[in-house]
């Protein structure tokens, strides 16, 4: 007699578990919350874990990896892909026909909202904030056991804005202008009335980066989560810097789009990344990436770029963060493993540390860091008030504008990353949680708006701050640094918080970042947790960062290139002393 073949059980059947750090916050209260149409389609990413995790050495950049060697040794684990399409099909969603490749770890799922609530055992609302109705959903995830594991995190059911901008528009409380540019909450005017302004060509002077050294043959990429750029702003822009204008493409994440439109949007911040970038780092590519202002359009993006090997950057810019305590757990750890997933790779991430001093913004009387700039696979980017004598430094502090309500560099201690062993040694403060530890930032350069940069966003020149900038005037500077020593720098941290990294930055001893209560932090000798290390020596930090100079960090096969100089120009901009905005 021929026995029964035993049924599979199925996942949809099993007992269910919470997704650990998937609690997500109460969003706005509001009196016409409706819940979201059962029949409306959306897309969700879901993050599996790798099929081997990466080893220290990878994700500090000792043991570099190809692409090839990371997708076939630490993409996604196969098991847990099976899992999750099987998962997907009895629960009656789809695997989208654009699912990335095994390297990013990501399952975009398609289904209705009744589905996806099923699914992840959540219930999705409609909240109107502002005049926008955003997809909300409150408390955590839950998932057949079996997936928990497998699973590490599961994005997009949410779509409230996850990020802000973090630049500042100078300019007299009356200026125009600036109030035009500001009226989407991204930033403030600056309210000083006589500033002084330089071109980003003035700031890279000021910081030595070296003279007539081109970026040729690197490639920066810059996320953005709103705004959009004009052709012809830059090629305006770059004219008046006698500047040959960048080579500027962009990719599309999550839908995301170039969607430039008026002062009245994020085009401040887009502009001012593209133009610091380019402008410090001549010769350079500049790819976009422009991803919906969400957790999950913001991780997409990252990986994306990480992954990109059709446009390989070498350096990735990000000016958008928020609150650590306004992220979820799931959301940073996926963050911040495709920023490991960068160093492993030899690819470095600048992130702005903020633009709110030390409570980033926050008024629940707590010291608050902003992330991603708290990831430890990222150097993150504090703000100084930089002044100058002709072609030298004469003046440079922490920027603090709190008590003109104006702004201060973010930084403090991570409540969420542990102290990393490269900062063992760098005096960083106690953290509120005892899982923390990760000091911010890391490094510094020129943010006060009223030391600001001469920008052109929408036809109009504009003196813009922020650490907004600071981030894409690293990343510029990396790619020159990668240009001249024929080798991508990638995680830098170990070799610039060595002892002979002291000698490449401007030690930075004044200020503060806070104002009144909660008491923040104060700048000193060595790093603190103002401006991190310093504000750049250009030249002597290329030095430092080239991994060919230790044996430990020596990419294999890499051959040193010859450095690539231009004709030296002057533009009625980068000419003489810097200009005294009015």
């Amino acid at each position: 007699m021929a026995t029964k073949k035993k049924s599979t059980p199925h996942i949809s059947a099993s007992p269910r578990t919470v997704l650990p750090g998937s609690e997500k916050s109460a969003f706005v209260q509001t009196a016409d919350e409706k819940p979201a149409p059962s029949g409306t389609r959306i897309t969700v990413s879901v993050v599996v874990r790798r099929k081997t995790p990466l080893k220290a050495a990878n994700r500090t950049g000792k043991q570099r990896l190809t692409h090839a060697q990371y997708k076939k040794n630490h993409g996604a684990d196969p098991a847990a892909v099976k899992l999750v399409r099987t998962f997907a099909k009895e629960f009656g969603l789809t695997v989208a026909p654009d699912t990335p490749g095994p390297e990013r770890r990501t399952l975009k799922l398609i289904g209705t909202i009744a589905a996806m609530q099923k699914a992840f055992g959540v219930t999705l609302v409609h909240k109107n904030h502002e005049g926008t109705t955003y997809r909300v959903r409150e408390g955590s995830i839950t998932l057949p056991s079996e997936l928990v594991g497998p699973i590490e995190a599961v994005l997009g059911l949410d779509n409230r804005p996850q990020a802000q901008p973090h630049f500042r528009i100078a300019g007299e409380a009356g200026d125009i202008t600036a109030n035009i540019a500001q009226a989407g909450g991204f930033a403030h005017p600056h309210a000083s009335g006589a500033n002084t302004s330089y071109s980003p060509i003035q700031v890279a002077q000021l910081y030595q980066f070296p003279a007539n050294a081109t970026a040729a043959g690197q490639t920066i990429g810059i996320i953005e989560l709103g705004g959009g750029y004009k052709t012809t702003d830059l090629t305006t822009y770059f004219k008046s810097l006698g500047q040959k204008a960048p080579k500027v493409k962009t990719v599309s994440v999550d839908g995301g789009k170039n969607s430039p439109s008026n002062a009245n949007s994020a085009d401040g911040e887009v502009m001012l990344d593209i133009e610091v970038a380019a402008a410090v780092a001549p010769g350079a590519n500049i790819v976009v990436y422009f991803t919906p202002n969400t957790d999950q359009g913001f991780i997409d993006a990252i990986a994306t770029a990480v992954h990109d090997t059709t446009n390989k950057p070498s350096v990735i810019s990000i000016s958008w963060g928020g609150p650590e305590s306004s992220w979820t757990a799931q959301a940073m750890t996926a963050l911040d493993a495709a920023c490991q997933s960068a160093a492993a790779l030899g690819i470095t991430i600048t992130v702005a540390a903020g633009d709110n001093g030390s409570t980033d913004g926050l008024t629940d009387g707590q010291n608050h860091v902003d992330f991603p700039a708290s990831s430890p696979h990222v150097l993150a980017c504090g703000g100084t008030k930089l002044e100058a004598s002709g072609s030298s430094i004469s003046s440079e502090v922490v920027w603090n504008e709190l008590t003109n309500n104006e702004g201060a560099t973010g930084g403090g201690v991570s409540n969420f990353f542990p102290l990393p062993s490269w900062q063992a040694n760098s005096n960083v403060p106690a953290p509120t949680n005892s899982a923390g530890g990760r000091g911010v930032p890391d490094v510094s350069g020129d943010a006060d708006p009223s030391t600001g940069y001469i920008i052109r966003v929408d036809g109009k020149n504009m003196v813009i701050g922020g650490t907004s900038a600071v981030a894409p005037l690293w990343a510029g500077l990396i790619a020159v640094a990668n240009a001249q020593n024929g080798t991508s720098a990638g995680f830098i941290q170990p070799a610039i918080y060595a002892a002979k990294g002291k000698a490449a930055f401007n030690d930075i001893t004044s200020g503060t970042n806070y104002s009144g209560s909660p008491t923040g932090f104060t700048a000193g000798p060595g790093w603190d947790a103002c401006t991190g290390l310093g504000s750049p020596i250009g030249t002597k930090l290329i030095t430092v960062v080239n991994p060919s100079s230790t044996s430990s960090a020596k990419s294999k096969g890499s051959k040193k290139k010859p450095i690539r100089k231009r004709a030296a120009k002057k533009s009625p901009i980068s000419r003489g002393k810097p200009s005294r905005s009015r």
